[in-house]
């Protein structure tokens, strides 16, 4: 059976065409990305908007309760920002799906960078306390939407997301987001930047090689490990830059159409200087 009919079977909002609706809420967060950083995921056709050797990248953090796919997580790392004239578009460098669907209609009919990954939650161990104890203690939205229970009992508690991607019998963790909450609810505000934190200790097989060791049977398989490896690095890098706003989305309604094609870089319309 091929994966058209698979997914027609259990997927039909996907297989009935665009639009796509996704219903959930997000956190979108921009930080400071590094030019030569940012480039390095962009055409070379394409023109990346930029000031002082910096642009606007960052991510989009995402949970769907209702979707083509069901229910799943998203973390869509965004390298920067390209001129679409008369507009500009936002670049994904990386993006990370706990839902093998959602992950191969992004990469066949969208053209996405996505991968599947592992999203673990946590509450900070310093703000846990029994539910029993705090029965009407409540998360704000974007939490709540999240798959969070109500357990944290400070409003200046936080949460942990920790993202690690998987790519067949192995997984190589990401990052880990530090995510502040309260108890002010509303549809669109902006909060205090989630803190990111780099991988720290690499996951072991039941074998006890390193999750993230790469195994491979030819020079092609090499460079093609090598390659991965240097994207990963570099989304990472994206994701440890300098965040300075981020918007919570509750009760989010998102309508994607389908993928066009990014105008190619014209001198006649935007010149370098």
């Amino acid at each position: 059976m091929s994966i058209e009919v698979a997914e027609s079977q259990s997927c039909p909002g996907y297989v009935d065409g665009p639009p796509w609706l996704f219903k959930g809420s997000a956190l979108y967060q921009l930080h400071l990305v590094k030019a030569d950083i940012a480039r390095s995921f962009i055409p070379k056709d394409l023109r990346l908007v930029e000031a002082f050797g910096y642009t606007l990248g960052g991510f989009f953090l995402a949970r769907y309760d209702d979707s083509p796919a069901g229910m799943f997580d998203e973390l869509v790392v965004i390298a920067g920002i390209v001129w679409n004239p008369p507009t500009s578009c936002a670049w994904a460098a990386r993006v990370l799906v706990n839902s093998h669907k959602a992950c191969r209609h992004g990469r066949k009919h969208v053209g996405l960078p996505s991968h599947v990954a592992r999203f673990s939650k946590s509450c900070s161990k310093q703000r846990v306390m029994a539910t029993s104890e705090n029965p009407k203690s409540k998360w704000n939205g974007f939490l709540n939407m999240i798959g969070i229970s109500s357990t944290c009992s400070s409003p200046k508690g936080c949460m942990d997301i920790q993202v690690t991607e998987i790519t067949g019998s192995s997984a190589t963790a990401l990052c880990d987001i530090n995510l502040p909450t309260d108890d002010l609810f509303c549809r669109v505000r902006a909060v205090e930047p989630a803190k990111i934190s780099g991988p720290t200790t690499a996951l072991q097989s039941d074998e006890g090689r390193s999750f993230d060791e790469p195994s491979f049977n030819s020079n092609d398989d090499l460079r093609d490990v090598f390659a991965e490896n240097d994207s990963l690095n570099r989304s990472i890098s994206v994701l440890l830059s300098k965040p300075i706003f981020a918007l919570e989305f509750n009760s989010l309604k998102m309508q994607v159409d389908a993928p066009t094609i990014v105008s190619q870089r014209s001198d006649n319309v935007v010149s370098d200087s």
